[in-house]
């Protein structure tokens, strides 16, 4: 009896590991990681980091870089991936929270047809204005700013990469929450946007921590806020949005997914796998750098997360009224 049943389990035991792909053993076949943004930015930045830094335990991972649609081509090629394992892809808030209340029509279902596997980083938001500009209307904080706003309605105006884009989004949201109007204008990406604001066109900006660190270490931009709802390393002096309007929060953030119906087994794998390489001091320091902080997670809490964003943005698209046709 006690031969057969270490027999059993022994068999067992075997079998799980049959069940999971040879691409996920080091000198497999290479797992494919989809980037649905052009090579360069912050997101595909940090996919080359982890997939560097888990190819001991996974082998090789390839990124493939699938821009367009916003983000919707290459959420789509993971979602109609095998469930095998060999595609996962980059889950960010505009393909999983934002574009399906944008865009009239979707090729997948930002829940039904992903599986979470852990989230990757966060990148605060920061409201900034031209500081020459802060410094003529004699606004210092956000309190100014909203002070400011009520007693010269319709007066200001705040720059976005574009409707329904993320910095558009929090300038609605930040109107609602203060009482306050201000005019968006819309630019064709934030760059553009960013130059705008540096050259005095628009009086501010909600942009990614990121892009306007260098501007603000430069004495260009005044920030008066960032977006999460706590203060980020990367600017311990700059109070949250939240301390002026409660609850205000609004960030930029990805994570890992891949198509539904993964194995169990093969979702921890990877989880174990890429959250140990979020947390590598190393990956943190080249993070860092990036301004982004990393977020590891399980799958159930990234999940969870992602609905919850899901449901934010609903009601934050609604009250911007941007659509895509």
């Amino acid at each position: 009896m006690t031969d057969r049943r270490h027999f059993l389990l022994t068999s067992a035991a075997g079998t799980a590991a049959l069940a999971l792909p040879a691409l996920a053993q080091p000198g497999g076949k290479p797992i494919r990681l989809v980037v649905p943004y052009a090579a360069g930015g912050p997101i595909d930045a940090t996919a080359r980091v982890l997939a560097e830094h888990v190819r001991d335990t996974l082998g090789t991972v390839i990124v493939d870089n699938r821009p367009g649609g916003g983000g919707n081509i290459g959420a789509d090629m993971v979602a109609k991936a095998a469930p095998d394992g060999s595609t996962l892809g980059i889950a960010a808030v505009a393909t999983h929270a934002i574009n399906p209340w944008l865009f009239p029509r979707m090729p997948y279902d930002a829940l039904r047809d992903f599986t979470p596997i852990t989230q990757m980083v966060r990148v605060p938001n920061v409201l900034v204005m031209n500081a020459e500009t802060a410094a003529r209307l004699k606004i210092h904080s956000l309190a100014d700013l909203i002070a400011y706003a009520k007693a010269h309605p319709g007066k200001l105006n705040y720059g976005s990469g574009g409707n329904g884009s993320a910095g558009h989004l929090a300038g609605e949201m930040f109107k609602q929450g203060a009482g306050i109007f201000a005019v968006h204008i819309p630019y064709n990406g934030g760059n553009p946007a960013q130059l705008a604001l540096l050259s005095g066109q628009v009086d501010f900006n909600f942009d990614n921590l990121a892009t306007a660190a260098p501007n603000i270490r430069a004495g260009k931009l005044k920030a008066l806020a960032v977006t999460t709802l706590r203060r980020s390393p990367a600017l311990p002096d700059v109070p949250p949005v939240a301390d002026t309007l409660p609850g205000f929060a609004i960030d930029t953030w990805w994570g890992l997914v891949g198509p539904a119906g993964m194995a169990p087994e093969l979702v921890h794998k990877l989880n174990a796998a890429f959250t140990a390489a979020l947390r590598a001091p190393e990956a943190q320091a080249r993070f860092a750098a990036l301004l982004a902080e990393p977020v590891p997670s399980t799958p159930q809490e990234f999940g969870a997360f992602m609905k919850a964003e899901l449901a934010k943005y609903q009601r934050v698209v609604k009250l911007s009224g941007a659509k895509v046709d």
